[in-house]
């Protein structure tokens, strides 16, 4: 039997975020670390969402529950080592969801068989039906599958099958419209499906668009599983508005606790009433650092390392400056003297270190331009 690894085990019809009648073949989630608040999570990001980055949430403050990146499901594939310890030795103490993305049913249903065959202590298993990546939905998976009800109610029965355990699923409103949102829902609900993480753009507007939150609101209202609100939860006044306007059960969060790796504290503090955290650009230079200790790996040269290191730091680039001077010459460091460069002057240097970073990210900076303009994505 699968899925729940020891001190995890739910009583989550305690929790007060989430009140609605359930039905009897539906696995509640595990209570958020402080009983009785909204559900914060960590979303699934390709090549971030590894055993480095969940390790370093640990210390930094993780969240309620933890997703893997996706693991792709084909004819060939089995679990790697890498998926494996994330699983298994990420020990910030909250339990981890395995993604899988992919279309083919005996595929999907032998990877599953494989978990439990290894006896993996995940918490579920989560359905990738978002990722906007065209790489990747041109395989018609991830957000391709949103193009055909009838694959998603094949998928979603032979998951919700195969799997003994908590099954969730991840997804968009649509692939370019929203045409096919109430009878994916309706394939949700058909399936048992104990969690929906829902992003509420279209996968073809990717992260250039607004987020349209009325569609959160429609799906916490019309499913009887819980609703985890995902796309730009950019601080914790965003998250509590969020909340709110949507009346999901909790929220999931990606690319803001790259920026802000104390978010999920944060928004517990903010729940409990308590002082809430601020932390200094001082704080973030020490972020910075224990990234690039936790990113470091013994076949990458150090060119490489600092090259890895962009893809993070475009994030936490959001908020040091409003000229974006530190995006600009990060973005042309080559080694590690010139990235510490490059951080003792706009982290430390001239009285920065005891600046507070801001809370929400500076209007008018772009952290990845070629998939967050107008000319497209490119991931």
């Amino acid at each position: 039997m699968l899925f729940v690894s020891d001190g995890m085990r739910s009583t989550a019809t305690d929790n007060q975020a989430y009140d609605r009648t359930t039905s009897n073949t539906m696995h509640p989630l595990p209570d958020a670390l402080i009983p009785g608040q909204p559900w914060t999570a960590l979303a699934p990001m390709q090549d971030v969402t590894n055993l480095p980055f969940m390790q370093l949430l640990g210390k930094y403050g993780a969240p309620d529950l933890l997703f893997t990146e996706f693991f792709r499901v084909h004819g060939h594939s089995a679990l790697d080592q890498p998926m494996i310890d994330s699983i298994c030795q990420h020990g910030t103490g909250r339990p981890v969801f395995i993604q899988l993305i992919g279309e083919s049913l005996p595929d999907l249903e032998r990877t599953v068989q494989e978990i439990e065959t290894r006896q993996l202590p995940v918490a579920g298993i989560d359905l990738n039906m978002g990722c906007p990546a065209p790489k990747v939905y041109k395989k018609n998976v991830g957000g391709g599958l949103l193009r055909e009800p009838s694959k998603v109610d094949e998928v979603l029965g032979c998951l919700r099958a195969a799997i003994n355990g908590r099954f969730t699923v991840k997804m968009r409103i649509g692939f370019d419209s929203d045409e096919h949102f109430d009878v994916i829902l309706d394939l949700v609900e058909k399936h048992d499906v104990d969690l929906l993480s829902l992003h509420a753009r279209t996968v073809k507007e990717a992260y250039r668009s607004e987020v349209h939150y009325e569609y959160i609101q429609r799906a916490a209202e019309r499913l009887p599983c819980p609703v985890l609100a995902n796309g730009n939860v950019t601080s914790v006044a965003k998250g509590q508005w969020v909340l709110d306007e949507t009346n999901s059960a909790g929220l999931m969060i990606g690319r803001s606790c790259i920026r802000n790796p104390w978010i999920f504290r944060q928004l517990r503090e903010h729940f409990a009433g308590q002082p809430i955290f601020q932390p200094t650009l001082a704080d973030v230079r020490g972020y910075i650092e224990d990234l690039f200790q936790a990113t470091g790996h013994r076949k990458r040269d150090e060119l490489s390392h600092v090259n890895h290191m962009k893809k993070f730091l475009n994030f936490v680039g959001l908020g040091v400056d409003v000229d974006g001077q530190f995006l600009h010459e990060m973005r042309r460091t080559k080694s590690k003297a010139d990235l510490d460069a490059v951080c003792q002057r706009h982290l430390i240097d001239n009285g920065r270190a005891e600046q507070l970073f801001p809370e929400e990210p500076i209007k008018g900076l772009i952290a990845r331009p070629n998939c967050e303009t107008p000319q497209g994505c490119k991931l």
